[in-house]
């Protein structure tokens, strides 16, 4: 199959070669298979195998203490990382740059239903950055499906904002187009297209353009411009690269449930963690692309999860000379957050489904390693073993380090249970679980070192109780990885598994 051409694939479907087909949608299966396959095995071999079952546990709960360990030390290293960075006068090296006040910023800001206060407090956030306003191009992209109202509130806040920067143009994504999913990523790629008009009326060469697309709730910390410029231009091959910083959820931290803080900062380690590891790095929400990469390769309009998807896209478009360069510097975004407390508990459950349909990456890049001749096996391997490993231990390993580990005892018989294995079974099980709470500890620590200020009129005890809140909320840690992890990670599998592809649903953003 032409390279090109399934760089557009987003479901089996899509392919019109009946044999190409048949090999995605088995591509497809084996998310839900390899994880359902473990938690269905684990029952049933806890009745016909109980001893190997026993052991397998024992050596699952050995090999996530290990993980365990491997991941805090990641963790503590991010977080310096980051207070490293936030110290650093970024404006201040890049003046070092010459070249640097030929590069533009193209800030893509999606926007669907969202109030005029939430975007307005990004664009104050773009302002007060540390980056010349006449280097900054907004587009402010809006949904036509969201009614005239919204086009409406665009025009007054283009109108109040214009002048801040170089150019401010608002688009309209058009509802109902044929091969799209309505969404944050058909709405950007549209968005670009537009801009890219704008861009070649102003003569600005694509190499000198940074695109950031932003969620429409992201705030940057004021010196996110300067010190993505310095990267791109001391990168040694900077138009093969996406740019990736950290998100942390302090818009709303101090008024969201403890449930959403605890999964909202989990996602910020998770991101910490990948960053160390930058072979293992792929775009995710906010981030920047090289203007000659945006438009080239084209930004994915039918995929649901498409932060992810437009690395692989130019990975695959450039034969895999593609990868993503980590910038330990912050951007700011909403934990979740709705009108009450049980329909956060939904749309908390919706999110994490929808970011765990990301497993929908797994077809498209066995598909595209099978197309593509020119990437190494080992490569392929690498990349095929670190994606599936991911989502598997999403949707399994709660289950099974918190309730699954006594199904032996409980199936096992009553040969097994006679066993020195059966009796030791949930005394060195349990002591693996203490152990690994070192990096619950560790995760309490650094979330609350990284708060954001309380805020005004909240007297000092009561600000003591909300950080000592913050601290104590890990305790709910592994009820929170079990129903807003791996629940929505099955749930998200088994639906791919069964061809019951989902659609893309935007988050209801609420601030008090």
């Amino acid at each position: 199959m032409d390279k090109k051409k399934y760089l557009d694939i987003s479901k089996a479907s899509d392919i019109k070669d009946k044999k190409e087909r048949f090999l995605y949608r088995v591509f497809e299966t084996i998310p839900g298979i390899v994880s359902l396959g473990t938690l269905l095995g684990v029952f049933v071999f806890s009745w016909i195998l109980p001893s190997g079952v026993a052991i397998f546990i024992i050596c699952f709960c050995f090999y996530y203490l290990f993980r365990i360990f491997y991941f805090s030390l990641h963790q503590i290293a991010g977080y310096f990382k980051i207070k490293k960075y936030l110290k650093i006068d970024w404006m201040k090296r890049l003046k070092v740059k010459k070249s640097w006040k030929n590069i533009y910023h193209l800030v893509i800001l999606p926007t669907y239903k969202e109030g005029p206060k939430i975007v307005e407090e990004s664009l104050d956030c773009l302002i007060n950055s540390d980056y010349p306003k006449e280097k900054i191009i907004i587009a402010l992209a809006v949904e036509e499906r969201a009614g005239e109202e919204a086009q409406e509130m665009a025009k007054n806040i283009q109108k109040k904002y214009a002048g801040e920067f170089f150019k401010f143009i608002i688009t309209v994504h058009p509802k109902n187009i044929g091969g799209e999913i309505g969404g944050k990523g058909s709405n950007v790629a549209w968005a670009g297209k537009e801009a890219q008009k704008l861009i070649d009326k102003l003569f600005i060469p694509y190499e000198n353009i940074l695109v950031s697309t932003f969620d429409i709730d992201t705030k940057i910390y004021p010196q996110y411009f300067s010190c993505l410029t310095w990267h791109y231009l001391t990168e040694e091959n900077p138009t093969k690269a996406s740019y990736q910083p950290i998100p942390i959820y302090n818009n709303n931290i101090w008024s969201a449930p403890a449930f959403s803080r605890v999964v909202s900062t989990s996602n910020t380690f998770w991101q910490m963690i990948q960053q160390e590891r930058s072979e293992k790095l792929t775009t995710y929400s906010s981030h920047a692309i090289p203007a000659k990469v945006f438009f080239e390769v084209g930004y994915p309009s039918n995929v649901v999860s498409d932060d992810s998807r437009i690395f692989w896209r130019a990975y695959f478009y450039y034969d895999g000379n593609y990868r993503v360069v980590p910038i330990y510097y912050l951007v700011s975004m909403d934990a979740v957050m709705a009108k009450n407390f049980w329909q956060t508990i939904v749309n908390q459950y919706k999110q994490q489904k929808r970011w765990a349909w990301g497993c929908d990456e797994i077809p498209f890049i066995m598909f595209g390693f099978f197309n593509n001749k020119k990437i190494s096996i080992w490569t392929k391997i690498s990349h095929t073993y670190t994606i599936i490993d991911g989502f598997w231990s999403w949707a399994t390993a709660a289950l099974l380090l918190f309730m699954l580990g006594w199904l032996p005892i409980f199936l096992g018989g009553q040969k097994f249970n006679f066993t020195i294995l059966s009796f030791n079974l949930p005394i060195l099980t349990g002591r693996i679980m203490t152990i690994s709470m070192v990096g619950m500890f560790v995760s309490a620590i650094l979330s609350t070192m990284l708060l954001p200020p309380l805020p005004k009129g909240i007297s000092t005890l009561a600000g003591w109780r909300k950080k000592s809140f913050v601290l104590l909320q890990w305790i709910f840690l592994p009820v929170t990885l079990i129903v807003f992890g791996a629940l929505p990670a099955l749930d998200a599998q088994i639906r791919l598994m069964l061809g019951k592809y989902m659609g893309f649903w935007v988050t209801e953003k609420i601030r008090k």
